[in-house]
């Protein structure tokens, strides 16, 4: 426990003297020396140095021994694979990115074995130098079957025998996670949600999604499928039938990026952008953020008000402390965007929890499933009683 102790600290704070780790852990100097010199015989500490501009002789500094195992994380969209290593102190080593057309079984173990050793040799390893690899998704893959739900949209994922495929091709242990999921685990890590055991994060990029975190621990739901909330009936959008089949549902056709174009339509809005739908419903958004009236402050409002309006069924259920706002059509609405949800939530929900936005700006489900990985490597290589 003491051992644990220590690593976690240096993880935290970084570079620590012994009588500092001492100080932080209450352990005593002789037995803080101890436990310095098992872990550095153990591979998991190195000496990094020594402390200067203080009275007295300089202390020698310990880290966490980076080295000691490294971790991949993958981020799996319909358009591509971004892959990335990460050393066991959370640095991330190597990146690497592939384009994924098609969808046959066969090329998508391929491309994730592309996209992984692609990220491996930019880190300067091999491929059996990764301890765990995590990978995340749309949807999620179903324990009792295997198979993926609820995204019929990502090509070539829906075999039954893929995680059977995708075993056979890596060596090491692989676990699958639901990309909103990740970026939950990102920011509660790292980001906006930091201090919160119970918050719900609200993804608008390519598809509207959410994560549910209830005390500390991610719900999932029985099939996998919590927090699928495009597929939502809400007032105000069309009654959708056989979500799955059109992969669409009320809250999806009413806050879904696919639903600023015809809104803008609309309201009058001029000029609208070509470009992908993701492109166009972001470019209307940042229009509308920084508009001051006039239709695209118009667009901006009944944007804010749609995406209140699914936000008021998840927090008549959860009751939530905290929501953290997230993905590239979120991002271009701002403070802005986040004031007005925030006021039309206060007026159709009974409990107000605060609206934020989030923090993890850069690939934040890249990053979560990078956490994801370490939180179980760390567990793995820092027993130092095995």
């Amino acid at each position: 426990m003491n051992d644990r102790a220590a690593l976690d600290l240096l993880l935290e704070h970084g570079p620590l003297s012994r009588t500092r780790i001492g100080k932080l852990t209450g352990l005593s100097k002789p037995t803080a020396s101890q436990l310095l010199a098992r872990l550095e015989a153990a591979g998991l500490v190195v000496a990094t140095g020594t402390t200067a501009g203080r009275p007295g002789p300089n202390a020698q500094l310990y880290a966490v021994n980076a080295t000691a195992a490294y971790v991949a994380g993958l981020d799996v969209t319909p358009e591509r694979i971004r892959a990335a290593v990460a050393d066991v102190a959370g640095g991330v080593v190597g990146e690497f990115e592939v384009a994924t057309p098609g969808r046959r079984a066969d090329s998508v173990v391929r491309q994730v074995t592309d996209a992984l050793d692609g990220a491996v040799k930019a880190a300067g390893l091999a491929r059996a130098d990764v301890h765990r690899v995590v990978i995340g998704t749309p949807g999620a893959f179903d324990p009792g079957t295997g198979r993926l739900r609820y995204a019929s949209h990502l090509p070539g994922w829906h075999s039954p025998t893929l995680l059977d495929e995708l075993a056979a091709a890596l060596p090491m242990p692989v676990e699958y996670e639901n990309d909103v999921n990740l970026a939950a685990i990102a920011e509660q890590r790292l980001g906006a949600a930091r201090g919160h055991d119970d918050f719900v994060l609200l993804w608008n990029e390519g598809g509207l999604g959410a994560a549910l975190v209830i005390g500390g621990r991610l719900h999932r739901g029985f099939t996998g499928g919590a927090g699928e909330v495009g597929f939502l009936p809400v007032p105000g959008a069309p009654l959708v039938r056989h979500v799955t089949k059109a992969n669409s549902g009320g809250f999806q056709e009413l806050a879904g990026g696919q639903a600023l174009p015809r809104l803008a339509r609309e309201l009058g809005v001029d000029g609208i952008p070509a470009g992908t739908p993701n492109e166009v419903a972001a470019a209307l958004i940042t229009r509308g953020a920084a508009a001051g009236q006039g239709p695209e402050k118009e667009l901006l409002n009944a944007f804010a008000t749609g995406l209140a309006t699914g936000l008021a069924s998840l927090v008549a259920v959860l009751d939530p402390e905290l929501v953290v706002l997230s993905g590239a059509l979120i991002a271009a609405g701002g403070e802005p965007l986040r004031e007005l949800v925030q006021t039309e939530l206060g007026e159709l929900a009974a409990s107000r929890p605060r609206l934020v936005i989030g923090e993890v700006d850069r690939l934040p489900v890249l990053r979560g499933a990078l956490e994801a990985a370490l939180a179980t490597t760390r567990d793995e290589v820092f027993d130092t009683t095995r």
